[in-house]
């Protein structure tokens, strides 16, 4: 076995990320109609950092200049602060894409898999941003290679532009259309051609989309937190199977997909969204606190402070204390300039890992019966560490309290997820877990008591489920086809 040399600096083993939370894959943004359109997008993805924090790309278009495109790894705020690189990307219209890696070379992105994606047609150029995952992607893939298409990218993405290139249709939103129809999972694309901007929704809708007013001009965005960033007012979410083209001449709005009943991703509202969101209508915000009020009812426990796990337990928390009665404490504080933990070459170092992210607040826990409040549970790895750091400031009792249901399937519609295996909850129990990580109590919030926390007053409608849970149920509204040829097993029907 290879020895693994130690760090150069403590801080430098750059590969942990917090892998210990499903991660969003994409952010998108795109605006239309304004002066240096890019400076817009770049702030926009600064809002969307938390959907994807490897690299970023932005492309604009300028009358004069045709189209131009930046694309770096790190962060927004590393990358497009530079006045010499937004100087190359001129135009009153530009998209902009940040990624983690769900397809493609997972955690050693090239950077010819960062999007936005670029094409040259017939009649003239596109850039595509996606957010999501496409399922058929491995066929599709084949399909294309075999008639000749060159993929310079491992990303799934990427086969809408081949798909563009080889439809018939005359114009290139009708090209866009005629390739999303071939297009299986999920998806939310921001397009650009010289003079529009293009939005699309899968028919379930699971990846949101909004649309947003700026000036003169129009923004398309993952979430509604980014156009608050540039001071656009939010218009409306785009439906589910909608697609809008939006040029000097307005916004035309058609449904070119057949309607299916939608299934958004019941997670964004638990975690992926920025909790000064709009989703659905409803504060993302509000949302968790109804969650953390719904845990609360369904799993009380005498203790004497509730804590969020912070930053993401935070607002279930405090529903949870509001609800229960139980003081709302800051039991841990979180260090705001280490951004992600990483994996560490020695036992010691990496037990810092959490240490360097998180810190107990001892002289609060000591003695002190605690409940902490935690958004999921995936591997546990966290969970452990995080409870014997309250063990060790001196806790007399540790009950975990989780704002989602248990994770027991992976998610291929766009969020990096471990393989089943890896999940917690695909091999162990509540009882399993609670003895797996030690700890007093462990209570998840159940399937419907989380539907009841988003505003389905009746639960969850089993025989038609309202959103996309499949990394609670199993139940995957779009068969994962190419997970299925590589031997995943879906759930057996009951």
């Amino acid at each position: 076995m290879s020895k693994i040399m130690p760090p150069a600096h403590p801080f430098d083993a750059s590969v942990l990320e917090d892998d210990d939370k499903l991660k969003e894959e994409c952010g998108i943004f795109g605006v239309i109609g304004v002066g240096d359109a890019s400076n817009f997008v770049a702030l926009g993805l600064h809002a969307l950092q938390h959907r994807g924090q490897e690299a970023g790309g932005i492309v604009s278009h300028d009358p004069e200049q045709g189209f131009q495109s930046a694309r770096r790894f790190g962060y927004v705020r590393d990358n497009f602060t530079s006045q010499k690189v937004m100087e190359t990307l001129p135009g009153p219209l530009a998209i902009g894409h940040v990624r983690y890696s769900t397809t493609g070379s997972k955690g050693q992105t090239a950077i010819r898999d960062v999007q936005p994606f670029f094409g040259e047609f017939a009649m003239g150029g596109a850039a595509i941003a996606h957010n999501g995952n496409i399922t058929n992607a491995n066929a599709l893939r084949r399909e294309l290679i075999e008639r000749g298409s060159i993929f310079q990218s491992s990303s799934d993405s990427e086969c809408i532009i081949h798909l563009m290139a080889r439809s018939l249709q005359r114009t290139i939103p009708e090209r866009m259309e005629d390739a999303l129809r071939r297009v299986e999972g999920a998806f939310s694309v921001v397009a650009m051609t010289r003079t529009k901007l293009i939005g699309v929704r899968d028919p379930l809708g699971v990846r949101p989309l909004v649309l947003g007013k700026v000036g003169d001009g129009w923004a398309l965005s993952s979430e509604t937190c980014a156009l608050d960033i540039i001071g656009a007012e939010f218009i409306r979410e785009i439906e589910p199977g909608e697609m809008v083209v939006i040029s000097q001449n307005g916004i035309d709005s058609q449904f070119p997909f057949r309607p299916q009943k939608p299934r958004f991703c019941i997670f964004e509202h638990v975690y992926f969204s920025r909790p000064d969101s709009i989703l659905g209508g409803r504060s993302v915000y509000e949302t968790r606190e109804s969650i953390g009020r719904e845990l609360a009812k369904e799993s009380p426990v005498e203790a004497d402070l509730v804590c969020p796990v912070p930053d993401s337990g935070t607002p279930a928390a405090i529903g949870y204390s509001l609800e229960s009665g139980i003081p709302y404490a800051m039991g841990i504080i979180r260090n705001q300039y280490m951004g992600r933990t990483f994996i560490e070459p020695t036992e010691q170092i990496r037990n810092m890992g959490v240490r360097l992210k998180l810190n107990v607040n001892r002289a609060l826990i000591q003695g002190k019966r605690v409940i902490l409040v935690d958004d999921s549970v995936v591997r546990g790895t966290t969970s452990r560490k995080i409870k014997e750091m309250i063990l060790d400031a001196g806790a007399k009792e540790v009950h975990f309290r989780i704002a989602s249901p248990p994770t027991a399937w992976p998610c291929f519609y766009g969020v990096d997820t471990p393989q089943r295996e890896k999940l917690l909850a695909a091999t162990m129990s509540e009882e399993e877990m609670r003895d797996h990580l030690q700890v007093d109590s462990l209570k998840f919030i159940s399937l419907d008591g989380l539907y009841r926390a988003v505003g389905e007053a009746k639960g969850r409608n089993a025989k038609q489920p309202q959103y996309c849970d499949a990394c609670f149920s199993g139940e995957y509204p779009v068969e994962p086809a190419d997970q299925i040829e590589s031997g995943f097993e879906m759930k057996a029907a009951e």
